[in-house]
């Protein structure tokens, strides 16, 4: 299995963005959901949002929504997350996700992933 290769993550102020990456060279991306996950020290990793493979139909944590936006570009096999308004609580090292799957569970979606990037961090400073 190809690998997944996040990028983008950093340091911040609260309040500020930041533009996260994954990439693979996955051929089979196109036919497969994704997501983000985060886990922050000491704690769980979580879910943060995901998409379907055509990207058509996304779904967020409630504690993102709004101010985070996850995409993807079959013809580029990148997935991409977009951070705004940022807090001091969205510090994670940031994971991408491939699903077993071609659409995420509208009721758990969280659920059928199996493999991950190695991740990338985010600090936001309060």
């Amino acid at each position: 299995q190809e690998p997944l290769v996040e990028s983008g993550g950093g340091l911040v102020q609260a309040g500020g963005s930041l533009n996260l990456s994954c990439a693979t060279s996955d051929r089979t991306f196109i036919a497969y959901a994704m997501g983000w996950f985060r886990q922050a020290p000491g704690k769980e990793r979580k879910f943060v949002a995901a998409l379907n493979w055509s990207g058509g139909r996304t779904y967020y944590a409630d504690s993102v929504k709004g101010r985070f936006t996850i995409s993807r570009d079959n013809a580029k096999n990148m997935l991409y997350l977009q951070m705004t308004s940022l807090k001091a609580e969205d510090t994670a090292v940031y994971y991408c996700a491939k699903s077993r799957l071609a659409v995420v569970h509208p009721e758990e979606p969280e659920r059928d992933f199996d493999s991950w990037g190695q991740g990338t961090q985010v600090t936001v400073s309060s």
